[in-house]
């Protein structure tokens, strides 16, 4: 059975505060895509619904969206939202990933 991701509180709060600031709620929306340095990449936006078949992960008021297709690639994962010199943004800390790229979006497995 697999273990779905995990979402720090960090990462629903900077979630609550995009959503603050804009006319409709969204969901971030966390998949995995061939390609990149790596061979495999995250691809992250937010989205307004939820398709049927999705795992939804949900804290503090927001969601968390992830296909069928991408579970696999995240067992276990932790998505976090880090603020460090070279930016804010939302990353995955995937114990799957046998190597990735610096710019923490491409992994291979």
């Amino acid at each position: 059975m697999l273990l779905p991701p995990k979402v720090t509180d960090r990462a629903f709060a900077r979630l609550a505060e995009i959503n603050a600031a804009g006319a409709a709620p969204r969901a971030l929306r966390i998949a995995v895509e061939g390609g990149g340095c790596s061979g495999f990449q995250y691809d992250m936006k937010l989205e307004e619904t939820a398709a049927a078949d999705d795992l939804i992960l949900e804290g503090a008021g927001q969601r968390v969206l992830i296909d069928p297709v991408s579970l696999p690639f995240l067992e276990n994962a932790v998505i976090d939202f880090t603020d460090e010199l070279i930016g804010a943004r939302f990353v995955v800390n995937n114990p799957n990933a046998t190597s990735s790229c610096g710019c923490g979006i491409s992994f291979s497995m």
